[in-house]
């Protein structure tokens, strides 16, 4: 059982329900057009280091004659895709030795995994389990863009929390998050060398705003629980004294967040991603 990811650097609700907004309907079509794959066609997909599920689950809606499959290493989000997910056949297992036969798969998604494994690794493994002439798609997070309501300002009791713990390793240090962290021009390069044709290099821009009138009622909402449930969790995994104040002080200032939206206070806060997407076919 491995929860390293789950249980010290983002929780599941965290990763599945922003994942969850992201990959959304209203957000797909920007990376269904340079995915470049028939959402008719006949074919197996795996995506490597899967989470909690909300890509998978994204990809069993948008190419419905695909056989999904999806592996994780990290037992919590294995366990939550699993009972949330349906459709789509999950695995725990290591990426960079994927438990699946040579030629095995269509296409080869991940999503913000590269830059945390050896490149060689990563590329090589999935080069080994597509079929000849197989894509593989690869997600990687760029810098976006974050501006914070006036009511979503971190509260006296969180500060109050986060000085009261001692200063301890760096976590994503210690655990070697984005470790093989490159820039926009490395990662084709990289995919070039690895094996890989035919590489394209795109982006998808996720623009994450409550108030924006584009958004229904539902999907601004969830916007505001995403972020809520992500301070929560964050709370949650430094196990320290004081939690509860912490947590209280969260809670009161997201139900004032949703107050305002609700009453038309618009607070303009906004979040947007920005996602390059690389495309490379197997030789």
């Amino acid at each position: 059982m491995n929860n390293i990811w789950s249980e010290n650097i983002q929780g599941v609700m965290t990763l599945y329900l922003s994942r969850k907004l992201r990959f959304d309907d209203v957000f797909f079509g920007q990376y269904k057009k340079q995915f470049g794959i028939d959402e008719n066609a006949d074919i197996k997909i795996l995506e490597v280091g899967c989470g909690p599920g909300a890509l998978a689950e994204a990809l069993r809606r948008q190419y419905p004659n695909a056989e999904i499959s999806a592996i994780d290493r990290d037992s919590n989000f294995i366990s939550f895709a699993r009972e949330n997910v349906t459709g789509v056949d999950f695995y725990e297992g290591d990426a960079e030795k994927l438990p699946f036969e040579d030629c095995s798969f269509d296409v080869t998604i991940s999503n913000t995994v590269l830059e945390h494994i050896e490149s060689k690794a990563f590329w090589g493994e999935q080069l080994r389990v597509l079929k000849p002439g197989g894509v593989c798609l690869c997600l990687s997070a760029r810098r976006g863009l974050h501006c914070t309501a006036p009511c979503l300002e971190t509260t006296k009791a969180e500060k109050e929390f986060w000085e009261s713990i001692p200063q301890s390793e760096d976590e994503l240090k210690k655990y070697g998050v984005g470790r093989y962290s490159m820039t926009e021009a490395e990662i084709p390069a990289s995919m070039e060398k690895n094996g890989f044709s035919d590489v394209t290099a795109g982006y998808a821009i996720i623009d994450l705003t409550p108030d924006a009138p584009k958004y229904p009622p539902k999907m601004a909402e969830a916007m505001i629980e995403a972020m809520r449930q992500s301070d929560l969790e964050a709370i949650r995994h430094a196990r320290s004294c004081g939690a509860e104040e912490a947590v209280s002080a969260v809670n009161a200032k997201y139900n004032e967040r949703l107050r305002l939206y609700r009453e038309g206070v618009k607070q303009w806060d906004t979040s947007v991603s920005v996602t390059m997407i690389l495309r490379g076919v197997k030789k």
